[in-house]
């Protein structure tokens, strides 16, 4: 009886602490996120990128386990409306949650200045917690402007406000390290947050990283380009994360063993050393102690706005004009900086705004274009097209010519804002300002191709094609300049071509450049950057090789090695009374000696593109008006 009552006990005992275990276990799998993360899909019409996607898709739908699906960037190819409803069309078809971040391809090529993407998904960033995870997801840009990616100052404002509620796990395109130029601003804020770790995409690999203390990893792209379709699985518990490549072999799916696990061990300290500038010691460019080393540069005032700039200036008297890319255009004091009026069109802005008496011209991404009083920022005058206006507008005549993203170029009336005529025949979209005299407008756009137009009448005089299959090589970023009877432009398929005015016929190309070139005070010579740490200059009437080809580097006035390293701003150079001025992609504007090339001196304004700029006059003294994409503007004086 005894021994009876002893193995109850027992038997009892051990389904007790059985239950006990088997009940640990299953919060311990409670606890378990398991997600699919997707990156770099690059879907564009009629390309492999669809196929690919749809098997990941399948696959994903397969599966009774997933708590969520994340896609890291570069949905699309080049950002057009298409095929952002592609996108979103596919994506509808999952079975689970799904939360989206913009990548540069979707961003810096976008016909619609982003507007589509926050329309079609309803945000740019995201924040969300499930399983006592919080997962924090915003782009990191660039946009509408060919640079090394930028989290916007309006993403950072974002962040900042943020409180912390826990810890985080950080979602976004880049690798967060160099490749973006506020990496660092960015990182600050995650660790505040209590970011434990990073996922990304952009490389189109599995690889790990660690960003200033906090791990990461970038994930493969679906892409079946020399491999198969596929994705990563992500387990997540409070204690690991872990990432298993899933491949779709047709009809056959193998998930992995895990190429990448990493065990969490508490917060992320900040034991990073930055200088009085918020600099880290690891910062890999040009410091702000520049500035002290060029004395003849001097700050007269500068400015910081809350949001991205990514466009030129105006100027008129004692005014400048810019537009910010959240959609305000504004109006500053050239003497001190400060706001005069600031006008919101709720719309995002990438338009240079042009000036004629007091009339202010620009384009605007909720399709229109404006007329504004420049006294007052009053509107004259509205012309609606049917997508939006990233282009800058040219004034000419009373004339106003300006191209848009619904594959139409027009001349409206400067007074009444009613169109003179209307192009229909554009090939992609325009993002630049044109070139304009009396006998030609000249613009290029994102198909390919540059037009050269009648001012007149709009009758298409020639259309000149880049040798280059791909629309990522376009005349579009480079406004074209015009001398000695040819049209010069750069392209991003890293050559300068010189194109007859008249008929379009391309007569020679120099090896170099891609979207950054200018034309000297003289009107003969042509100033390029290289993206690869050299610039050079060259006779605008050079006779031609008879062959249409190179031009014979000896040829040309200079051809030096400069100071900038790897650059890719495609802000137009000047030169104004013997200095060419080069604004670069990391915040320095440099000063050359135009007749040799010889380095004179720089200036960091900050760490983001700065845009084209305007060399003024002002009271006898010789100062540069300047701006970088992340909402700084300045006013310098340089020394005679």
């Amino acid at each position: 009886m005894m021994k009876n009552k002893i193995l109850y006990i027992l038997s009892v005992a051990v389904i007790f602490f059985a239950a006990r275990t088997f009940a640990f276990a299953d919060s311990r799998r409670d606890s378990t996120l398991r997600f699919a993360f997707l990156t770099d899909t690059h879907l564009a019409a009629n390309s492999g990128a669809i196929d690919d996607l749809k098997a990941c898709l399948r696959d994903i739908n397969d599966q009774d386990s997933l708590d969520f699906v994340l896609f890291g960037g570069d949905i699309t190819d080049f950002g057009t409306d298409e095929e952002i409803a592609l996108a979103k069309s596919m994506m509808d078809t999952l079975r689970f949650p799904y939360y989206v971040v913009q990548g540069n391809h979707d961003a810096n090529w976008s016909e619609s200045g982003c507007n589509t993407f926050l329309k079609v998904f309803g945000y740019e960033h995201f924040d969300f917690k499930k399983k006592g995870w919080r997962f924090i997801g915003c782009n990191s840009g660039p946009d509408m402007r060919m640079a090394p990616g930028l989290a916007p100052r309006e993403t950072m404002e974002w962040l900042k406000s943020l409180d912390k509620e826990g810890k985080c796990i950080f979602i976004n395109h880049y690798p967060m390290d160099s490749s973006v130029l506020n990496y660092f601003d960015v990182t600050k804020q995650l660790k505040r947050l209590d970011v434990r770790f990073e996922i990304g995409g952009h490389w189109h690999q599995n690889i790990a990283m660690n960003y200033m203390g906090i791990p990461a990893v970038l994930c493969r792209s679906t892409l079946s380009a020399g491999r198969v379709p596929g994705y990563n699985i992500v387990r997540l518990s409070p204690e690991k994360i872990s990432f298993s490549e899933r491949k779709i072999f047709g009809s056959t799916v193998v998930e992995m063993s895990p190429w990448y696990e990493y065990e969490f061990h508490g917060p992320v300290v900040d034991t990073v050393h930055y200088d009085a500038y918020g600099l880290p010691d690891d910062y890999p460019w040009m410091r702000y102690d520049v500035n002290e080393r060029y004395p003849q540069v001097r700050e007269v005032w500068k400015q910081v706005f809350g949001a991205n700039l990514a466009a030129g200036f105006a100027v008129k008297g004692d005014r400048a004009y810019f537009p910010l890319a959240s959609g305000t255009v504004n109006c500053i004091s050239l003497k001190d900086g400060h706001t005069i009026w600031s006008k919101s069109f709720g719309s995002k802005i990438y338009s240079t705004p042009a000036i004629s008496g007091n009339t202010l011209v620009f384009g605007c991404t909720d399709g229109k274009v404006y007329a504004l009083k420049a006294s007052d920022g009053s509107v004259k005058w509205e012309y609606a097209t049917a997508k939006s206006v990233l282009a800058s507008p040219l004034i000419m005549n009373g004339i106003v010519y300006v191209g848009g993203s619904d594959n139409a170029f027009r001349a409206l009336d400067l007074k009444t804002g009613k169109a003179v005529w209307t192009y229909t025949g554009v090939e992609g979209h325009a993002i630049s300002s044109p070139y304009g005299d009396q006998e030609r407008v000249v613009f290029g756009t994102w198909g390919r191709k540059l037009y050269s137009l009648d001012p007149k009448t709009g009758r298409e005089q020639w259309v000149w094609t880049v040798g280059k299959p791909s629309r990522m090589h376009s005349p579009a970023h480079c406004v074209p300049v015009y001398a000695a009877g040819r049209i010069f432009v750069a392209v991003p398929d890293r050559n300068v071509y010189a194109i007859d005015a008249k008929t379009g016929k391309e007569l020679f190309h120099v090896a170099g450049g891609r979207d950054a070139i200018g034309l000297g005070s003289d009107g003969n010579t042509v100033y390029s950057k290289v993206m690869f740490s050299r610039m050079y200059a060259f006779p605008a009437d050079v006779a031609a090789p008879a062959d249409g080809g190179e031009l014979d580097p000896s040829l040309e006035f200079w051809n030096v090695r400069d100071s900038l390293g790897y650059d890719i701003a495609p802000s137009a150079l000047t030169e104004t009374e013997g200095i060419l001025y080069v604004p670069t992609d990391k915040g320095n504007l440099v000063g050359m000696d135009a007749k040799t090339g010889s380095f004179l001196w720089a200036h960091k304004i900050s760490v983001a593109l700065v845009n084209p700029v305007r060399v003024l006059k002002l009271h006898g003294r010789r100062c540069v008006l300047a701006s970088t994409m992340d909402g700084t503007v300045v006013l310098l004086e340089i020394a005679e």
